[in-house]
């Protein structure tokens, strides 16, 4: 992901929830999968409240991080 022209930094964290993360950032896009709704989306208001946008991309049948991770596994 960070090789991406698009992506500015990737960040690892290991609180339960990235709010903290997000409220120290202050990014101004904030994309989860399509199984969330911007109601369930940790973070959303305050990007919104910032200026910034939530983007919900759809899920693709047969692509998941769980499946790309095993597949790295099995190399």
């Amino acid at each position: 992901l960070a090789s991406l022209v698009m992506v500015d930094a990737v960040v690892v964290f290991e609180e339960d929830t990235p709010l903290q993360l997000i409220q120290e950032l202050q990014p101004d896009v904030l994309v989860k999968g399509g199984d969330y709704t911007i109601d369930t989306i940790v973070g959303a208001n305050e990007v919104i409240a910032r200026g910034g946008s939530v983007e919900i991309i759809s899920l693709l049948p047969g692509h998941s991080t769980t499946l790309l991770a095993q597949a790295i596994i099995r190399l």
